[in-house]
């Protein structure tokens, strides 16, 4: 059985306030974050808070700019001001130049694209960290199988970040915590120091698996509790959809040799939680879209142009679930709502008329 989720060695975060200045201070490891979207440069900045040198890699020459010169990312966080250790660049060999890890922030469906480019660059024994939550459409592989086939290294080079992490509290410093997960738990531990702050608390996992799929599956169920707001149903369906995407979430995660309590923790409950109530969830505004009618090209206009990832997952999780004969009606019933027209009130119809059986 993989290890629960433990805060190894790390203190506890001094109570925060408006007026708190940042104290954290971490390995002074040189880190490079590729992705300069809002968890991206978010996560940068926790990492320049703890104390490291953390160089942001951004796809735009121009954002780039603008972090060096402002200490602003107008176009993903703005109004909040970037910390000194932190650097932006658009040179991939500069950013990746001599750091302990790289954090690949970009998303799941683009993420073998874009590290194909950039694995000649990366540092022989860095840690990779994914930031991702999504199961690739093409293969069926998670996050980190991706990283592991594409870099060439072993999977316990491979660490995740997953937990309740909404990118706009996380950059106010709101409190949260976190799952720092590593086959390799010395890696864990360390990647747990470069990332604790007074306000960002990070715990170590070594199960991969169910952490992965853990943070997958939720952008799914998002999508289906932001159906049932589009379509006028309260608190009571919502906390029903929750509930049960959580069970048919561990029926997968045991499936493929998960470790069960995983799902009950920060990764797990934590994360579908805020991801399927929270107006600042990508999945859960996207879902209310369609069940307010409009069509998935109607609610990505909205979004200006950006798909949310459980409209692409909600496929490639449906397929692994099928080919290890795991039911999955929730996720089924939004891959037809994304993908073969099934209107939202059908949906939720199918959804209430399945066989009424033991919880």
């Amino acid at each position: 059985m993989a290890s629960p989720e433990r805060s190894t060695n790390v203190a506890a975060p001094a109570p925060l306030g408006d007026h708190q200045r940042r104290t954290s201070r971490g390995s002074g490891a040189k880190i490079a974050v590729l992705g300069a979207g809002s968890w991206g440069t978010t996560f940068a900045k926790v990492l320049a808070d703890a104390g490291n040198d953390v160089v942001l890699w951004a796809r735009r020459a121009e954002v780039a700019a603008e972090i060096n010169k402002t200490r602003c990312n107008s176009g993903y966080l703005p109004g909040v001001v970037l910390p000194e250790g932190l650097r932006a660049t658009g040179d991939a060999v500069e950013a990746m130049h001599g750091a302990s890890a790289v954090v690949l922030a970009v998303p799941s469906q683009t993420l073998r694209e874009n590290l194909a480019g950039w694995q000649p660059l990366l540092p022989p024994d860095a840690t990779l960290v994914s930031l991702a939550k999504g199961v690739e459409l093409s293969t069926l592989k998670r996050m980190s199988e991706v990283i592991s086939e594409v870099a060439d290294v072993p999977l316990e080079q491979v660490a995740v970040v997953s937990g309740p992490n909404l990118a706009k509290e996380i950059a106010a410093e709101q409190p949260t915590a976190t799952v720092v997960a590593c086959l390799d738990h010395d890696r864990a531990v360390t990647l747990q120091h470069a990332c604790s702050t007074p306000y960002f608390r990070p715990y170590t996992n070594t199960d991969l698996v169910g952490i992965e799929l853990a943070g997958a599956c939720k952008n799914v169920i998002a999508l289906a509790c932001g159906m049932a707001v589009g379509l006028g149903f309260g608190h009571n369906t919502m906390s029903s959809l929750i509930t049960r995407g959580l069970a048919e979430t561990t029926r997968l995660g045991v499936a493929l040799g998960a470790d069960p309590m995983t799902f009950a923790g920060l990764a797990g409950l934590g994360d579908l939680v805020a991801t399927c109530m929270s107006p600042l969830s990508r999945n859960r505004t996207f879902g209310e879209r369609l069940g307010r009618g409009e069509t998935l090209a109607q609610a990505q206009e909205a979004a200006h142009g950006q798909v949310s990832e459980g409209v692409k997952s909600c496929s490639s999780i449906r397929q692994l679930a099928a080919r290890h004969g795991v039911e999955m009606p929730i996720t089924d019933v939004v891959h037809r709502v994304c993908h073969e027209g099934l209107a939202p009130i059908p949906a939720a119809a199918e959804l209430l008329g399945r066989e009424r059986k033991p919880e």
